[in-house]
């Protein structure tokens, strides 16, 4: 639980951060000056980040696009009140936790292009893939990126581990053709408050619910499924699968 609130948080500052390079606001403004349009976000990749982006983005006042290789989530971007953009990348799916699985060469190639023209016309992208135990692939390189508006914002939220963008460097922002290229790292972090907060009720819940008083051991029941996902070594034994 606490990895998907890490990804909630990350979300959410993602795009305050995105918005304080912006050098435009975010809501449509109808002043005496004339009417101000709403700033473009495009998020690409609808999971737990992705979806916190998007609602963050919207509560903001931006005009909010999506995309991701699950059309399952169309419905859960439109609730949000944002528009799915519809690639077709021809077979996909998604994995036993509801991530997006690994695409093809030829896939990837095929999404940067399609997603490339959504780019140019957005004021803030916000990448969000991640491979568990692999590099990130690499969805907007120098083309995409030189086809975009100077003082235009990318944020690589999976800089990390290797990157979505092309050029992109863990805890700085780099500018390309004006457009400024985000890294930022443990994103989680600058809300430390309810980051600590989380980890902590994790901590407490779990111990709560599995300590043996009588014994006074914690009681590793692998039957149990939170053991089972939670424990990932034990007694000298590598027994997670995704960490194998």
């Amino acid at each position: 639980m606490f990895l998907v609130l890490k990804l909630i948080l990350a979300g959410y500052v993602s795009v305050l951060e995105s918005a304080s390079l912006l050098s435009t606001a975010l809501p449509m403004m109808m002043t005496a000056a004339g009417t101000l349009k709403p700033a473009r976000v495009f998020v690409i990749g609808v999971g737990v980040a992705g979806l916190q982006a998007i609602a963050t983005a919207k509560r903001l006042g931006a005009r909010v696009e999506a995309f991701d290789t699950r059309d399952v989530v169309e419905e859960q971007v439109n609730s949000l009140g944002a528009k799915f953009v519809k690639i077709d990348l021809g077979e996909t799916g998604q994995t036993d936790q509801g991530y997006a699985k690994e695409l093809t060469p030829e896939q990837i190639q095929k999404q940067k292009d399609l997603q490339s023209e959504v780019c140019a016309r957005s004021d803030i992208v916000i990448t969000t893939a991640q491979l568990f135990g692999r590099p990130a692939p690499q969805l907007i390189d120098n083309s995409t990126i030189e086809k975009m508006k100077p003082g235009s914002v990318i944020f690589d939220m999976a800089v990390e581990s290797g990157g979505n963008v092309e050029g992109s460097e863990v805890d700085k922002v780099v500018i390309k053709n004006g457009v400024k290229i985000v890294g930022y790292s443990n994103l989680a972090s600058k809300v430390s408050g309810h980051a600590s907060l989380a980890l902590s009720n994790n901590f407490n819940h779990w111990v709560c619910d599995f300590y043996d008083k009588e014994t006074s051991k914690v009681n590793f029941d692998f039957d149990d499924e939170i053991i089972k996902s939670s424990v990932l070594v034990f007694e000298g034994n590598i027994l997670n699968e995704r960490f194998k």
